[in-house]
């Protein structure tokens, strides 16, 4: 697997995903806000956290509300990665009111969404002891997927492919519409891929198929810890074993045992709760 260090993301992956979330929530104008908040009232924000967690995506929620207030100014007091007790303030704001309330609830959208994904993947990766690393996979939110693979590395997590031209996985319905796995494997190899092929196996037959096709990791779907740890054996000193399928925090201790390399869950994206935090403003009065 790829290993992508975690950095800042460009804001070229987020702003018009940004711009067209701005747009959904505010259609004609916010109404309420434009009624009640005089235009040139000037306020300071906070970001707090409500609940346990690992925060990500502030530079998202920053560039959300100095859309529609470019001069609105975002101070992070915490960065991406770092955890969040119910109570501390993850980043101040000054600006203009009336925009930074238009943008509260986007801005929110994106930070709990992204929280929760990195609060998920730390306990997995936690949960996994540093004997075997843990995979995000490519169910994610549609148009949203750059974003929710930087939540996972906030987490301490490792991305799997980000895209179908980004990895080679060939799957149940491949190798079903190519004729068995040694067929699949074969007009892989002979399409000359730069990259390591990567077969699911259903069962220990499909394992045994897979190494005699010489790919070079297995996935191990739904199998048992029993046959997973026998899969590891008939595959070491010639292939990777990753782990797909029922895997939840609970048994992450007994599949990390099994030996294999790597364990992919689907949940760190697919469902992950929300993080609980809260935007609280007060007037500036000069």
């Amino acid at each position: 697997m790829k290993t992508i260090p975690f950095q800042a993301l460009d804001p070229a992956l987020y702003r018009e995903t940004v711009r067209r979330a701005l747009a959904e929530d505010l259609g004609w104008g916010d109404v309420t806000t434009e009624a009640t908040v005089p235009s040139d009232l000037r306020a300071r924000g906070v970001i707090i956290a409500k609940s346990h967690c690992v925060i990500a995506g502030l530079d998202v929620a920053a560039e959300t509300f100095r859309q529609l207030d470019p001069g609105c100014t975002f101070s992070g007091l915490k960065h991406d990665g770092e955890p969040c007790e119910p109570g501390d303030v993850a980043a101040e704001l000054t600006g203009h009111a009336a925009p930074m309330l238009t943008a509260e609830r986007t801005a929110l959208n994106f930070l709990q969404r992204l929280s929760g994904i990195a609060t998920v993947t730390r306990r997995f990766v936690a949960a996994s002891g540093g004997r075997i690393t843990v995979l995000d996979t490519r169910k994610t939110t549609p148009t949203l997927r750059a974003l929710e693979k930087y939540a996972v590395r906030a987490g301490s997590g490792t991305n799997h492919r980000s895209g179908l031209d980004d990895g080679i996985l060939i799957k149940d319905n491949h190798v079903r519409l190519a004729g068995g796995v040694l067929e699949a494997v074969r007009r892989m190899k002979a399409a000359k891929p730069e990259m390591p092929i990567e077969v699911e196996a259903q069962s220990l037959a499909q394992v045994d198929e897979a190494l005699q096709a010489e790919a070079d990791i297995i996935l191990v779907d739904n199998l048992s810890a029993e046959e997973i740890r026998e899969a590891v054996g008939r595959a070491r000193g010639r292939a990777q074993v990753e782990i797909s399928g029922g895997v939840t925090i609970e048994r992450l201790p007994e599949l990390a045992a099994t030996g294999a390399d790597y364990v992919s869950v689907g949940a760190l994206t697919h469902s992950a709760p929300a993080a609980d935090l809260s935007f609280e403003l007060e007037p500036l009065r000069s």
